[in-house]
């Protein structure tokens, strides 16, 4: 499995390293809320399970908001609200 770096940049900001890549991500507190997660880095963390379970990193966009994973993985949300039951 592949080791996930989180790192909060700002309240609503992060920066991920998985694999030698690099990502910046947007996650905002009521998201994190509105799915159960402990906080935003876990969210973002999960997210980032989430999408290495569906393909490399290196098809993952470098620059995203967490809500974009959705269009690409509609169970992404339900998936995540399960995470934190």
């Amino acid at each position: 499995m592949a080791v996930i770096e989180v790192r909060a940049e700002d309240h609503a900001t992060f920066s991920v390293r998985v694999d030698g890549r690099s990502f910046a991500v947007t996650a905002s507190p009521a998201l994190a809320k509105e799915l159960g997660a402990p906080d935003q880095l876990s969210l973002v963390r999960g997210s980032f399970e989430f999408l290495l379970e569906r393909e490399r990193a290196s098809e993952i966009l470098p620059r995203f908001d967490l809500t974009v994973i959705e269009r690409y993985f509609p169970d992404w949300r339900e998936e995540m609200r399960r995470r934190w039951r």
